[in-house]
């Protein structure tokens, strides 16, 4: 099973400190500074008590339109640029050879090197990927499916279903085998299943893209329109079997562990022992199936379907999977579908930044090394980990204080505030890539050695003590997040960059941004997701039934509130999915102001650029969030992402803050100003 929910957040570190550390943020670093208030930023015309999001952000939002290569452009999304073009200094550096050039900087500059080569690339055509298409076009017999399997999902692919590694949900300690659904060519199981006429034309849309790609790939146009028919009609009936995503979100639904035997009763028509076998796991003992159902519909298609149907599906998701590294026929129809038709994109990226991502995918860990030694320091490491450990106190007066939570109750959630660990910047014990083969010049054969070598190292960890320092991003992404059973949050140096991570602002800024960030985190932990998990990360119901129904009073009123906020057309956000980020936004925001007060009770503070430091503290916050989407993309976010858009991310929250509208002078009847207001934590 994936980690759960991955967490968008921004985090900076104790601002006096990191000035005397670093000086000027982005001055050591090359990276292009952003201030992290910016009053170039705002729209002064704009009334904050009626639009605050537009009085934060409508200047970034007229300076800011959508680049050509993106589906939306956000401060995140620059910053995200921004530590690529950092990073690709690195690589073209290391993809020079050189006497000196020591064996980490030779893998990634290896790497990087045979990526850039789109002479090469295009040169081989569909060559590469021939040797999967060939072996599924030899039409193996329903026995040979599991030997197949096991080697297409070697290398990353989810055909079908995904095998993973993952923490036992009753005992957190042990890493078990998961096997979970995959198989799904479009982005969600609704787009297979709506009736609505947008819908209706992206599943033409995807028919037409599958059919152009089996073209490519050498059928007849009348042969790939009748296969990409079929993939259709299995991958709907995928589809039909799959949880949606807001039941994905409920961990109670996924923990279905059983015995090896169990898993060949619920699909027996699928030699387990064969691909467990090629897959290195021998006889599997015990294994979470996380949608059963999916699994017996996975066992009726091996029943009701003939050979030749499978083998159209697979060779679906081999040239699926492999289209976005061949020849550039291939990766422009890969982009004209995924990227242009569902997201709006205009124009295709530089090669170069498809190149450092994927080298920060695969090697993320030795290219991180050189991220964290020009861009990071252990000092800012350790200012960034006490501004934690601020929040995190406020958070237990937060929890000791509740009015609507038992003593129990409040025992039990603050042993699990005292046991996050807090994992900053980068990881204490860096991955060995040693044992990994990147050859110059063999982009095709470095992406599959290198996934190959990932998913193998992950499947090692079953049956194997859990690694509990282990991190699920890389040291440069522009991310973060909290793991419900690690209980652990997770702040990479790459987002811990200006303008999300700036040294030069004073506290009431730092405090909104930094420590909004931190208490999101935190509540993470307390969410309906996360709540669900003890101290130790293990699935256990450690709330008394009166304070449980008191927290579900009151995230209704936050799925309530979110569920009125549209976000395209008639599109409303679904606040039964976006309800974690919603609250923990809310969550965090009242952590952080409350802790701001308390860290700044004896200072004189004054007003600065205009603005009284409450005011500051709200627009400190609020421009993370500046934002621009296309429609299409919108649209996407609204069934796929567990985020509400970044409008509604920070109007949504400032209407709940009686802080708020004292700050701003907001009356009663004002659009920021809710009567019945919101609050869990």
């Amino acid at each position: 099973m994936p980690t759960m929910s991955s967490r968008l957040c921004r985090i900076l570190a104790l601002a006096s400190l990191l000035v005397a550390l670093t000086g000027h943020a982005g001055e050591s670093t090359g990276i292009p500074y952003t201030p992290g208030l910016d009053i170039a930023a705002m729209d002064p015309s704009v009334d904050p008590c009626n639009d605050f999001y537009e009085y934060a952000c409508g200047g970034w939002r007229k300076n800011n339109p959508i680049p050509a290569d993106q589906s939306g452009w956000s401060v995140y999304a620059k910053l995200h640029q921004d530590n690529l073009g950092f990073l690709r200094g690195i690589l073209e550096s290391a993809s020079q050879p050189s006497a000196s050039r020591g064996e980490s900087m030779q893998k990634i500059g290896d790497f990087y090197g045979s990526c850039m080569d789109v002479a090469g690339i295009d040169r081989a055509g569909q060559v590469p990927v021939m040797p999967v298409l060939e072996r599924i076009a030899q039409g193996a017999k329903r026995s040979g499916w599991a030997a197949l399997l096991a080697e297409i999902h070697l290398v990353r692919g989810s055909a079908f279903f995904r095998l993973e590694a993952s923490q036992d949900f009753s005992d957190a300690s042990a890493v078990i085998t998961f096997l979970a659904a995959g198989g799904l060519g479009l982005p969600d199981r609704d787009y297979y299943i709506a009736a609505d006429a947008h819908s209706v034309a992206l599943r033409t849309a995807y028919v037409d893209h599958v059919t152009r790609l089996f073209s490519l790939a050498g059928e007849s146009p009348q042969a790939a329109g009748r296969d990409a028919l079929t993939v259709l009609r299995i991958e709907t009936r995928l589809a039909r079997a799959s949880l949606t995503r807001v039941a994905l979100r409920d961990p109670q639904k996924l923990n279905h562990r059983m015995t090896g035997a169990a898993l060949h009763r619920l699909a027996p028509h699928f030699d387990w022992v064969a691909y467990l076998t090629e897959r290195g796991l021998g006889d599997v003992a015990v294994v979470n199936v996380t949608e059963p159902e999916y699994l017996r519909e996975f066992d009726r298609i091996l029943v009701s379907e003939p050979s030749s149907v499978l083998s159209t599906y697979l060779r679906w998701h081999a040239l699926h999977d492999a289209s976005p590294h061949l020849s550039g026929a291939f990766r422009h129809e890969n982009f004209a579908f995924y990227s242009k038709t569902l997201r709006g994109q205009a124009e295709e990226k530089a090669r170069w930044k498809t190149c450092v991502a994927m080298v920060d995918r695969q090697l993320g860990d030795a290219l991180g090394r050189e991220f964290i030694a020009k861009a990071f320091s252990s000092e800012q490491k350790q200012a960034t980990l006490r501004m934690t450990r601020q929040i995190e106190a406020e958070m237990r007066k937060d929890i000791e204080s509740l009015p609507w939570m038992s003593a129990g109750t409040k025992h039990e959630a603050v042993t699990k505030l005292d046991s996050i660990v807090n994992k900053i910047g980068y990881p204490d014990r860096w991955r060995d890539y040693t044992n990994l083969d990147i050859r110059p010049g063999d982009y095709f054969g470095n992406l599959q050695r290198a996934s190959a070598f990932e998913v193998q190292r992950h499947v090692a960890k079953i049956g194997r003590p859990l690694d509990r320092a282990e991190w699920m991003m890389t040291p440069p992404t522009v991310n973060a997040y909290y793991d419900p059973q690690m209980n652990d949050i997770n702040f990479p140096a790459g987002v811990l960059q200006p303008p999300l991570y700036d040294a030069a602002m004073d506290d009431a800024p730092n405090y909104g941004d930094t420590g909004g960030t931190i208490g999101h985190e935190l509540t993470h932990g307390f969410d309906d997701e996360g709540r669900q998990f003890d101290a130790k990360g293990n699935l256990r119901d450690w709330w008394s039934a009166a304070d449980a129904k008191a927290f579900e009073t009151r995230t209704q009123c936050i799925v309530d509130q979110y569920a009125q906020y549209v976000v395209v057309d008639d599109l409303h956000i679904n606040s039964h999915l976006t309800i974690g980020e919603d609250a923990a936004d809310l969550g965090g925001l009242i952590l952080a102001y409350n802790a701001w007060k308390s860290e700044t009770e004896n200072k004189t503070l004054t007003s600065r650029e205009g603005m009284t430091p409450d005011q500051r503290f709200f627009v400190g916050y609020a421009q993370w969030a500046c934002e621009n989407s296309r429609p299409e993309s919108e649209r996407l976010q609204v069934r796929t992402d567990p985020h509400s858009p970044g409008r509604y991310r920070v109007n949504g929250l400032v209407v709940n803050m009686p802080e708020f509208e004292r700050a701003f002078a907001c009356h009663k009847g004002d659009a920021m100003v809710r009567e019945n207001r919101c609050r869990v934590w």
